[in-house]
């Protein structure tokens, strides 16, 4: 079975927790703090794999997680960094936020890597929070959580050549016959539900990929008769051979089944009719065919190049592989997708400025404060030291969020939310600076 699609959840190792520690040394009375870091968590990074061929692994299993990084520990030892966890995936691959619908890396190579969920920092421990007013720290961080979400990876067939055309029109026979491909052929519609690959070897040291993309109908750009599974494939491919029945033994006329393909290709997306585009005249070899070859050059002869041919006699196909071929070289080397905006996460592009956090009330009227970064200053501080409450106290101090509190309406004592923890909003005398180092990210 052939799968092209997929959904996973990706989650990064949350840091470990930095600690509180201090030199126990034989006559150092009063040693100094020496509590370590936390190390990172792992990352979930996708990489592409040349020898994969579907995303059938991931769909049998749907949760990857990067490990966690240890905690810190005395004499100012740094925890471990937590182990990344690395997703293979074919090449082709496209992968977006499943939320959002963004598309977040596209595998167009071997060894490409993205990283899809970061693991997050590790906690710093006490040692790295002396200062000349305070030189024995009683706080360390908590670890920070590490990046998640689901993705959608979606695999486009990557071909230099596809067949296009309705089923049972003879695109099996023909990849058959000119490569070592060997897909299921019968005579009823739909045999094949999955792209077939083939090598095409034209002379010594020149070859190209043919993928022969199941049988398109009418409807298909709306995602009738699996038209969606289908059409993605055509993505990828840099020329087309539009395959036509020319004797009509569906009992269709051929030259309505190129219209109608036409018009499915153009309105799943209008690039694809811009693709260099051949028709292959197929089935030369029975009743019909002459007749329906010349109302077809009169009709299109002039906009496409037509080539008569039999897939199961293997007439005709040398000149179309020849043809095909010499449009693939004039095209030159295969350039990336520029279909798509695509951003690499292996890439750290400068991000935009945005707000720093939003302020909102829910209908049982407690403040609700979103934002990543007032959300991680949360999740890694320590309710248990007293020092630690206080640092983040002042740090929001320093970003503004009690003043906006305060112009939202808050008053002393109402409930406040941030990162799923519930707070009272205590008013106090002044605003203090957040220490050195407090709002760093």
């Amino acid at each position: 079975m052939f799968y092209d699609q997929a959904k996973i959840f990706v989650k990064g190792g949350d840091g470990g927790n930095g600690i509180v520690a201090f030199r126990r040394e034989k006559y150092v009375p009063e040693g100094g703090p020496a509590g370590g870091d936390g190390g990172r968590g792992g990352s979930v990074i996708i990489i592409g794999n040349e020898g994969l061929r579907t995303l059938v692994d991931l769909r049998y299993q749907r949760h990857y997680k990067g490990t966690r990084g240890e905690h810190g520990m005395a004499k100012t030892m740094h925890g471990r960094g937590g182990e990344d966890r690395f997703l293979k995936v074919p090449i082709g691959t496209v992968i977006k936020d499943a939320d959002t619908g963004e598309i977040l890396a596209d595998i167009v190579k071997e060894g490409q890597e993205a990283v899809v969920a970061k693991g997050g920092r590790g906690g710093r421990g006490n040692a790295r929070f002396v200062s000349s007013l305070n030189r024995a720290p009683q706080l360390a961080e908590q670890g920070e959580p590490g990046e998640e979400r689901w993705l959608e990876l979606e695999l486009k067939v990557l071909a230099d050549v596809g067949l296009v055309g309705y089923p049972n029109v003879g695109k099996s026979t023909l990849i058959a016959a000119v490569s070592a491909a060997r897909p299921k052929i019968a005579n009823y519609p739909f045999t094949t539900l999955e792209p077939n690959l083939g090598v095409v070897r034209v002379e010594e040291g020149k070859s190209f990929v043919m993928a022969d993309i199941p049988g398109l109908i009418e409807g298909a750009h709306e995602g009738v008769g699996l038209g969606h599974d289908f059409l993605r494939h055509t993505d990828r491919s840099r020329v087309l051979i539009h395959v036509l029945d020319m004797a009509g033994t569906e009992g269709r006329d051929p030259l309505d089944d190129f219209d109608v393909i036409q018009r499915e290709l153009a309105m799943y997306k209008p690039q694809l009719v811009e693709k260099p585009m051949v028709i292959a005249a197929n089935k030369m070899d029975l009743t019909e065919g002459e007749e329906n070859l010349e109302r077809l050059k009169a009709k299109i002869g002039e906009q496409y190049t037509i080539f008569p041919i039999s897939a199961a006699t293997s007439e005709g196909l040398k000149p179309l592989i020849w043809h095909v071929n010499t449009i693939l070289e004039e095209l030159g080397p295969v350039q990336a997708v520029e279909e798509e905006k695509v951003t690499h996460m292996d890439v750290r592009l400068k991000p935009e400025k945005e707000e720093r956090f939003r302020i909102e009330r829910d209908d049982e009227a407690v403040f609700v404060v979103t934002g990543k970064e007032v959300e991680r200053h949360v999740a890694m501080t320590n309710f248990d030291q007293e020092e630690s409450v206080v640092r983040l106290s002042r740090i929001f101090g320093k970003m503004g969020v009690d003043q906006a509190l305060r112009d939202a309406g808050a008053k002393h004592g109402d409930p406040v939310k941030i990162g799923g923890l519930e707070f009272d909003f205590i008013e106090y005398g002044g605003d203090e600076e957040a220490e050195k180092g407090g709002d760093e990210s």
